[in-house]
């Protein structure tokens, strides 16, 4: 049976979209088919919603499970006609349709205005009523004493269970980060004694992008950057001279200045060129006045959006000022921040278990990524990045510190890592910086690798310059145990990245090669293909060194590891050098681990499909229903696992180093920000896993 929850705010301003995406993010992980169904939409169309917008960009909903019903302005008309029931009815109806196809279904009530509180509080109970779903009461911690926020939360239980509701959760919303504990410990049990969660007011949240300032003035971008996700900080109104402007503005200030005021665009412009200056978050020239034909050239290189205002520059502050923040805008880091809010302080587990919902089957994208950056949030590790000055590395270390995944260390020289932060308009606070070049951890590190390196003659001098090196200094951090893992490649080759961890972290015991696999999510499950970027033609020995180490790696992620061990032929029928080298490299894996399920040589056909594998293997436990493939080469292992993302859709998360006594990982030079935070929290669980075998008193 379909189950649905109402989640509905008890007072303007509670900020409960933030509160209807922390439960899809967590049923995600939890079960199966998820919905998501807003009764009275934003706009003059149900599909125009920004928030059902972001649920279908975030998740991937299909429009047929993600819906909005009436506008407001429908609404509003059938209430003043008298028909509330047609209201009732009309969404009562699409809810029908959209759970008919989803085992759990998020309702987020209406918006409450402020002028029809009252009347709306009254809809949203009632159609949580008719919809048959317990309700999530959010309740508004902004500008209240942990007194009033206790009082708050008790009236919304009077008035709920007065309105015949069955309450699912109560929240408290946009408290003051301060008083968490203090507004925790006035709110009073309830009947059933359930925790209340309290989520504090995130700035990051309630700051506009210049995005949004952007749509909310419709003004036109004339030059500068396309980055409209800066976050605005501050306003400042460029109302006297240049000096004096310099030192009244602050990182993240939005510039307002009239168009002819040359001093102050080019004032502000250099104030980005230094790291001891602020780099505004955009400039608004008003007055419509377009700026001297040779100020423009400079504009167009400016870190931040310029853009043209047709009114005054009053006009334009006081716009600026009006203009709302949402979190249903879908900036990256604002989603981030709130999912790692809800993260922090709701224990989805608790919560989820209230509604007793079935464990999902399968494992999609979506599910099995989610599930990995909790697995990372669980046991927290700390991940050195040494590309401090790639601009995708920073994207990523502002969006894992703002999810609350892992503790970060950048490698790279302070005002120089500060500076592209600042420049790109991202925050590096919580997030460590170290210059290998000045920092003392320079010289131990130096003793310790001229130690491990003697035998090769390397000596103090020559150890010095290589920690120099952030390939070198960043892996000497994770074997003496600064930090937990590393990950690299953003800028550097494979054979950069890894050639200090051969040198001196080593393999595991009984491991001959570092080997790599590629996480393959498929629609409903997850695959892992190895080795497809570290080893060009391994031997027999290493084929079953890449096949054991792949399997250990499914197991880690979660995949029950059935290993097929891929050639050009399947059983006895075919014979040569290439499928002999198989058949001998899955005796050995026989011999090594046997329990475990491993089948070869065997076809890429037969090892996947059923029917296939009933002719071919009829006897095989892994024949038709393998999880883990091992490629007898790296041109097939490369080639496939690229065809297979590029026909099928398939997310290829990797490549995931194995066989190192520490986990270090590589990264695609064409990589992107997700795929940079999915492979550190890959590393951080990997870390988890080294931290509890050291530990295990076996």
């Amino acid at each position: 049976m379909t189950r649905g929850i109402y989640v509905s705010a008890t007072a303007p301003g509670s900020g409960k979209s933030l509160i209807a995406l922390g439960l899809v993010e967590a049923l995600h992980g939890r079960t199966g088919r998820v919905g998501f169904f807003r009764p009275v939409v934003l706009g003059d169309h149900p599909e125009g919603d920004p928030m059902v917008a972001l649920m279908r960009s975030r998740f991937g909903f299909d429009p047929a499970v993600c819906r909005g019903g009436l506008t407001v302005a429908e609404v509003r008309r059938l209430l003043a006609d008298g028909q509330r029931e047609e209201i009732d009815a009309r969404c009562v109806e699409i809810y029908a349709e959209v759970s008919a196809q989803c085992d759990v279904v998020v309702v987020e009530g209406t918006d409450l205005t402020g002028q029809d509180s009252a009347v709306e509080f009254a809809l949203n109970a009632r159609l949580a009523n008719d919809l048959g779903c317990p309700l999530v009461a959010v309740v508004s911690g902004r500008g209240r004493t942990p007194a009033e926020v206790a009082d708050a939360v008790d009236l919304a239980r009077r008035e709920l269970a007065a309105a015949h509701c069955s309450l699912l959760a109560v929240m408290v919303n946009r408290a003051d980060p301060a008083e968490l504990e203090a507004v925790a410990g006035a709110i009073r049990p309830g009947r059933m004694g359930r925790p209340v969660y309290v989520l504090p007011e995130l700035e990051e949240i309630s700051r506009p992008t210049t995005g949004e300032v952007s749509s909310a003035l419709r003004v036109r971008q004339l030059a500068g950057s396309a980055d409209m996700e800066r976050e605005v900080r501050g306003v400042k109104v460029a109302a006297m001279n240049v000096a004096n402007f310099l030192g009244a503005l602050e990182d993240g200030d939005l510039v307002i200045v009239p168009g002819d005021r040359a001093d102050v665009m080019v004032g502000a412009l250099a104030s980005t060129f230094s790291p001891e200056f602020p780099v505004p978050a955009g400039m608004v020239l008003t007055g419509g006045l377009p700026p001297e034909a040779n100020i423009l050239p400079l504009l167009a290189q400016a870190p931040f959006p310029v853009f043209s205002y047709d009114d005054d520059t009053y006009h334009a502050a006081r716009s600026v000022a009006e203009v709302r923040s949402e979190i249903w805008t879908g900036h990256h880091r604002k989603v981030a921040s709130a999912l790692g809010a809800w993260a922090r302080h709701v224990d989805e587990a608790e919560l989820l278990e209230r509604l007793e919902l079935p464990r999902a089957q399968t494992t999609t994208p979506l599910r099995f990524l989610h599930g990995l950056i909790v697995r990372a949030r669980a046991q927290r590790r700390h991940i050195v990045l040494p590309e401090g000055t790639d601009v995708r590395i920073l994207r990523a270390a502002d969006i894992l510190h703002r999810r609350d995944v892992c503790d970060l260390t950048l490698l790279g020289n302070d005002a120089q890592v500060r500076e592209l932060a600042a420049a790109n308009g991202l925050s590096l606070e919580g997030i460590a910086i170290v210059d290998p070049a000045t920092s003392p951890l320079r010289e131990r590190f130096a003793q310790e690798y001229a130690r491990l390196r003697a035998h090769r003659g390397v000596d103090l001098a020559r150890a010095l310059e290589a920690m120099l090196d952030v390939s070198y200094f960043g892996t000497m951090m994770v074997q003496l145990g600064i930090v937990d893992g590393m990950v690299s490649g953003a800028a550097h080759t494979t054979a950069h990245t890894i050639r200090p961890a051969l040198e001196f972290v080593k393999t595991k015991p009984g491991v001959r090669i570092v080997s790599s696999v590629f996480l393959m999510l498929m629609p409903d499950r997850v695959l892992v293909y190895g080795d497809c970027a570290v080893n060009p033609d391994p031997d027999d020995e290493q084929l079953a060194d890449i096949a054991l180490a792949s399997a250990e790696t499914a197991a880690q992620f979660g995949v029950e590891p059935r290993v097929a061990m891929l050639s050009y032929s399947t059983g006895g029928s075919g014979t040569g050098g290439a499928v002999d080298e198989v058949r001998r490299a899955t005796e050995i894996v026989r011999e090594r681990r046997p329990e475990l399920a491993v089948e070869g040589p065997i076809q890429y056909d037969a090892a996947v499909d059923a029917s296939i594998a009933a002719s071919k293997l009829p006897e095989s436990d892994v024949a038709g229903q393998a999880t883990v493939f091992i490629f007898p080469d790296l041109n097939t292992g490369n080639n496939t696992y690229k065809a297979v993302q590029q026909s099928s859709g398939a997310v290829a998360v990797g490549p995931v180093l194995q066989g190192l006594n520490k986990p270090v990982n590589d990264l695609s030079r064409g990589c992107t920000v997700e795929d940079i935070v999915n492979t550190v929290a890959i590393t951080a669980v990997q870390a988890q896993s080294v931290q509890a075998q050291n530990t295990d008193p076996s």
